[in-house]
């Protein structure tokens, strides 16, 4: 059935106010959509709002113009907005009944935005909005159900995961020509090891819905790590990541095509931007091939050592780290180190002080004001601290003594000292 807007400006009037409305009311469908619909709308919030609010307005504006204008709207068109989207959902399996429902939810929501605008003259207007917005909905979900069978029936699922097995081969030190061959994969003779570890994101739902939830961020997470990858090296990267924690194998291909670190570092912030939480990779460049298994492990400690110590989103090498990946060795020394600081376990504020100490050394009163206590307040807590332990803070010998005592206690609670 063919429908058009009559010529009366009036009633042209409706579809103007809608495209200066449009900006607000594609975030209300968004809302209305994805943000209402159970799993994705327990999802952490802003989840949807990067790959799928461009696409709502890019998509509805040119709808709009296009009733505006009297002219058919084709479903080659809507793909070329819908399809990049839609494409990425079926990548992390998104669940495609639960995708077409919020698409109609969307529809209603932009259908009931109309309504509201529309006055008693403009009834013939809104009858074509809505006949346009029904054609636009059939041509949107015949695009959703055709990308997601291209996408369940792609040969590229296959060659992931032949990647997939070439990189674990590679990080077991076994054979790997023939994988390679399976992954269309060109093996190089040395690799820069980067091990991904995502903070813990403390944003889950922790009810019964929460493992529905979790299969979907882990799904977007790979599927966001592996193009990012993919984009630093202008290759496929090998990865075995998880969601969480994995290692990924990045050809050096020759030394002035090799990646640098603060490519890493940008990477890293990049990732914790999209997964919003902290991100630590940590990078051993330039191993070959068959060190890659022990630089694996290596980067893995690394990765782990910094996350512990609280230090920021970034990318850190073993020199950044050096003391404290030392201190992590297992042996009578280290127990001995972690009792030196024993006295003063029981008592937060004393660790709180050698702290801030250890932080700023002689600037005392920068140090007090970071704790909010009074500078006097402050010493005596470090006189406090020489009396139980035996160690001076000020003491330079000392100093050192109880900052390593303390890294050992942050990485290795008490509790644990002697099982190691």
């Amino acid at each position: 059935m063919s429908v058009a807007l009559s010529p009366a400006n009036s009633e042209a009037s409706l579809v103007v106010r809608l495209l200066t409305r449009w900006p607000q009311i594609s975030e209300r469908m968004l809302a209305a959509g994805l943000g209402a619909t159970p799993p994705a709308a327990d999802l952490p919030p802003g989840h949807f709002t990067a790959e799928v609010l461009p696409a709502i307005y890019a998509c509805g504006r040119a709808v709009l113009q296009a009733i505006g204008e009297q002219r058919t709207f084709s479903r080659a068109e809507v793909a070329t907005f819908v399809a990049p989207v839609v494409e990425r959902h079926a990548e992390d399996r998104f669940p495609l009944a639960v995708l077409i429902e919020a698409i109609h939810g969307s529809a209603q929501s932009v259908l009931a935005e109309a309504a509201a605008l529309a006055t008693p003259a403009e009834t013939a207007d809104l009858v074509v909005v809505g006949s346009r917005l029904l054609e636009l909905l059939m041509h949107i979900n015949i695009t959703v159900v055709e990308t997601y069978s291209e996408v369940e029936q792609s040969i590229y699922n296959a060659e992931r995961e032949a990647r997939r097995e070439l990189c674990s081969a590679l990080l077991r030190g076994l054979p790997a020509e023939e994988l390679a061959a399976r992954a269309d994969t060109a093996l190089t003779d040395g690799y820069t090891v980067l091990a991904i570890h995502i903070h813990q994101d403390h944003r889950l739902p922790q009810d019964s819905r929460s493992s529905t939830v979790a299969n979907l961020l882990t799904r977007r997470r790979i599927r966001v790590l592996q193009r990012a990858l993919d984009s630093l090296t202008g290759t496929t990267a090998l990865a075995t990541f998880d969601g969480s924690n994995g290692i990924a194998l990045l050809p050096n291909v020759s030394e002035s095509a090799e990646l640098d670190h603060e490519q890493f570092h940008r990477l890293a912030i990049g990732l914790a931007a999209q997964f919003g939480t902290g991100v630590t990779v940590a990078e051993c460049p330039s191993v070959a091939r068959k060190s890659v298994p022990q630089a694996a492990h290596e980067a893995t400690e690394i990765a782990e050592l910094a996350r512990l110590l609280g230090r920021p989103t970034g990318v850190y090498r073993l020199d950044d780290l050096l003391l404290e990946f030392q201190l992590t060795r297992p042996g009578p020394a280290r127990a001995r180190l972690a009792e030196r600081i024993a006295p003063i376990l029981r008592s937060p504020h004393l660790l709180e002080a050698l702290d801030a100490h250890l932080r700023h050394g002689s600037e005392r009163k920068v140090a007090a004001a970071e704790i909010h206590v009074h500078p006097n307040t402050f010493t005596y807590r470090l006189r406090r601290i020489t009396e139980l332990t035996g160690l001076d803070p000020t003491d330079p010998n000392d100093s050192r003594v109880l900052a390593a005592a303390q890294t050992i206690h942050r990485l290795f609670p008490a509790a644990e000292i002697g099982s190691h």
